[in-house]
């Protein structure tokens, strides 16, 4: 069972990711970005938040081996 600690930031990582989203669709709704540049906020904010998270997980895999 993960601690207090990792249950709150996981939480708070999903509410940023979600939020940053929920950002992008305001602005492709309000017409500031096209769709074509609302997709690729979104893919690219996908890709920052997994390619962050497996520096993460491989820093503390590293961090682990010491």
């Amino acid at each position: 069972m993960p601690k207090r600690g990792t249950l709150i930031a996981v939480a708070g990582i999903a509410a940023s990711f979600v939020g940053l989203v929920g950002a992008i669709i305001f602005l492709l709704v309000s017409k500031i970005v096209s769709f074509s540049m609302a997709k690729l906020m979104l893919v690219a904010l996908f890709g920052l938040y997994i390619g962050f998270g497996i520096l993460i997980a491989v820093y503390r895999f590293i961090d682990k081996l010491e």
